[in-house]
């Protein structure tokens, strides 16, 4: 239980000194701008004397949890984040939400603010900061971003299971197509893969309503999505595939919200969240889809089978074409199946060169898409390339669903490129009149021996491919110029190039709040891995930025620069060899090849200009300057062979776009090999940000006079 705010506290010291706030700081990647928020809202804490408590979320876990006795006595909570921060455990306290980069810029505003803040009622929304907190991205786009954050694994699972059993246990068989004996060890492989396919659309239904209604929507969001993908509930043929989910989704999450303010007696309250509504939002929905939704579905595309028909003594090169077209639009969807199903219902007639063009498109999709992130690495995030390899392996074996990531995250761009592509694909199988004797379609079903025309159906495949990821990353790419020309900071989705959406929930921000989250990212370049456990960055009462922090500090430093010249300073990675106390450049890129110089003296860089360039396409995709005078470039390169830490001052500083305006003074390099990215850079990265974030140690910092003096002020990152 909580208790009820009370009114705010006003007068003088005595009663400031009384006051207790607690924080919540986090940022959708939970790195840098996680503590850098935690250590400035401490420290604007400790200045007048209030007792604060900091949770941090960051990519290790929540680390200073704050328990129900923390909330019992505060007097009211500051929620610094640009994800999705449970407020349930808030009740009856004054909350402000803001964005991360408010905690790093404004923690004394925010301290003042909160104590006129809203109290927090159960089944509330929070309320954006009306000041500072800049434009929101809606509460549509990070519901669609949260589900596809939790789809990916599922498509990832079940296809590529589905792939391996395919290629290892499956044969060819005119009346079946690719079949996998039913008693073999492979078919239980190709089972389990199946049940994540199937589970596919459910959880991308159920987690874009819980991201809109909370937990109340997740049943309703799921059995919605399972309806939606089950076409035989509504006398379809081929059900309604991932657009129906995000349909079913979004219904079930503005139901539940609907269905919230509904004013029920006090003794139905507690039972509504865990039996009335999900009840209630289940049915509704089940049986809207059923009979208002599926019906018009089931009826459109029977007539759109027999439209095919009509069209089969056509221009061969039209009739691919379309079948093309609609094979690559949905993905395994309702007009994907209308294709394939006519297709396959031909192959009995003697007809197999519709199924041969509807095989040509079919892996189009998902090898254009993974070929796309090849192409144009610095458009995508790490798990988006990973995710882009898996699609390719999944394309190989005629599973067309591996795209279907890249379609729900960005469908203005992917799902146009993705029809251009498999119209392409279709229409030169159907003028080469390419043969498919089996229901499947891919370079598999070239390889087992079930295609005739293997060489065109080949040049059908590639051509269709090219144009697809040509297509993609070039409306990718006008898209993220249209963005960054309309905002200095573009607030990128977790889908986007730059946003981890694929990893995250909740991964929109305030444009405003924003900044910092956007930076966060684009640090750790997306990377999913999580970070070695790190100190927490607030501590109960107000610890780790006081005097006695401070105190320990110059206790641990006393050994002088000679001895720590030879410590393990940020487990080595950063030496003497690579210090230097007056950087030459003037300018960002100069400066990144002054530092990439630095770390060349180690001997652990194989390739300057690799690792030059590496860093620039970082900087392309949005500045390392973090404000406070720091910037920290970094490269994830096979042209390093082990992790390794640079640092150089500059006395006039250099321009690095940082958020706050001012000049980097204070420039760290960090180059991890592709290998060792997940963990290392990570972590280098989260002691960096919280340490730098105490305005003594930078002083000291940039006070030290030579090397050893610099090395063993960095020594107290740890």
């Amino acid at each position: 239980m909580t208790s009820p705010a009370g009114p705010p506290p006003t007068g003088g010291g005595s009663e400031e000194q009384r006051l207790k706030l607690l924080a919540v700081t986090a940022c959708p990647t939970g790195i840098a701008h996680t503590y850098m928020a935690a250590e400035k809202l401490a420290q604007a804490a400790v200045s007048r004397g209030i007792e604060m408590k900091v949770e941090t979320q960051g990519s290790i876990g929540a680390e200073n949890i704050l328990d129900d006795n923390d909330v019992s006595t505060a007097d009211g909570v500051i929620i610094a984040a640009d994800k999705d921060v449970d407020l349930s455990r808030f009740v009856g306290k004054r909350v402000l939400t803001v964005g991360v980069a408010e905690g790093i810029h404004h923690p004394e505003q925010l301290i003042e603010r909160v104590r006129s803040a809203p109290v927090h009622t159960a089944g509330a929304t929070p309320a954006a900061s009306a000041a500072g907190g800049g434009k929101e991205r809606s509460v549509a786009y990070k519901a669609l971003m949260n589900g596809v954050s939790y789809m990916i694994p599922f498509v990832v699972v079940g296809g590529l299971l589905i792939a391996i059993s395919l290629s290892l246990g499956g044969h060819t068989d005119p009346s079946g197509g690719l079949v996998i004996p039913k008693d073999s060890f492979w078919m239980d492989i190709n089972n389990i893969g199946v049940i994540g396919f199937t589970l596919m659309v459910p959880i991308l239904s159920g987690y874009i309503a819980y991201a809109i209604g909370d937990r109340p929507a997740l049943v309703p969001g799921m059995i919605g999505g399972w309806i939606a993908n089950t076409g035989d509930l509504y006398d379809s043929k081929a059900g309604a595939g991932f657009i129906g989910a995000i349909v079913t989704g979004f219904l079930a999450g503005y139901l539940v919200l609907w269905i919230k303010k509904a004013k029920v007696p006090k003794f139905v309250q507690p039972i509504m969240p865990i039996i009335v509504i999900p009840i209630v939002a289940t049915t509704t929905l089940g049986l809207f889809f059923i009979y208002v939704i599926g019906k018009p579905i089931s009826w459109v595309f029977e007539h759109l089978t027999d439209w095919l028909s009509g069209m089969t003594g056509t221009s061969a090169i039209l009739l691919g074409a379309i079948l093309g077209l609609m094979i690559a639009f949905d993905m395994g969807g309702p007009v994907n199946k209308t294709a394939f199903l006519f297709g396959t219902g031909l192959i009995a007639t003697g007809n197999q060169t519709v199924m041969g063009m509807c095989a040509a498109a079919i892996p189009v999709m998902p090898l254009g898409q993974g070929l796309a992130t090849l192409i144009r690495k610095r458009l995508y995030t790490e798990q988006e390339r990973e995710t882009g390899l898996a699609s390719l392996f999944m394309g190989c074996f005629g599973i067309s669903e591996g795209a279907i990531p890249f379609a729900a995250a960005r469908p203005a761009q992917v799902i146009p490129a993705n029809m251009l592509g498999g119209a392409v694909a279709g229409a030169i199988a159907g003028v080469a009149g390419v043969e498919d004797a089996v229901p499947h379609g891919g370079p598999i079903v070239a390889v087992l021996g079930a295609v005739s025309g293997v060489p065109m159906f080949f040049v059908a495949v590639l051509i269709g491919t090219a144009v697809t990821a040509l297509t993609t990353v070039t409306l990718v790419d006008v898209s993220e110029r249209r963005r960054k020309g309309a905002a200095p900071v573009p607030g990128l989705g977790v889908a986007g190039p730059l946003e981890p959406a694929l990893v995250g929930v909740g991964a929109g921000a305030a444009a405003g709040g924003a900044a910092g989250a956007v930076v966060a990212q684009r640090l750790v370049a997306s990377s999913s891995a999580p970070a070695v456990e790190t100190a927490p960055a607030g501590t109960p009462n107000v610890g780790g930025t006081g005097a006695d922090d401070k105190a320990n500090t110059r206790a641990d430093t006393h050994t002088g620069a000679g001895a720590q010249a030879d410590c393990a300073v940020l487990s080595g990675y950063l030496t003497e060899q690579t210090v230097k106390v007056a950087l030459d450049a003037r300018d960002k890129e100069a400066a990144i090849r002054e530092l990439a110089e630095l770390l060349a003296r180690t001997g652990k860089v194989t390739d300057l200009e690799e690792l030059v360039a590496t860093a620039l396409r970082r900087e392309e995709q949005g500045t390392t300057g973090l404000g406070e005078e720091i910037a920290i470039p970094h490269a994830k390169t096979d042209a390093v062979t082990a992790p390794v830490v640079g640092f150089a001052r500059s006395a006039e500083g250099v321009e690095w776009g940082s958020l706050d305006g001012t000049k980097a003074r204070l420039v760290f390099m960090i180059s991890v090999p592709e290998a060792a990215a997940g963990d290392e850079h990570l972590r280098i990265l989260a002691l960096l940000s919280r340490k730098l974030m105490d305005p003594g140690f930078r002083e000291r910092l940039i006070a030290a006079p030579d090397e050893g003096a610099v090395l063993e002020v960095l020594s107290e990152v740890r």
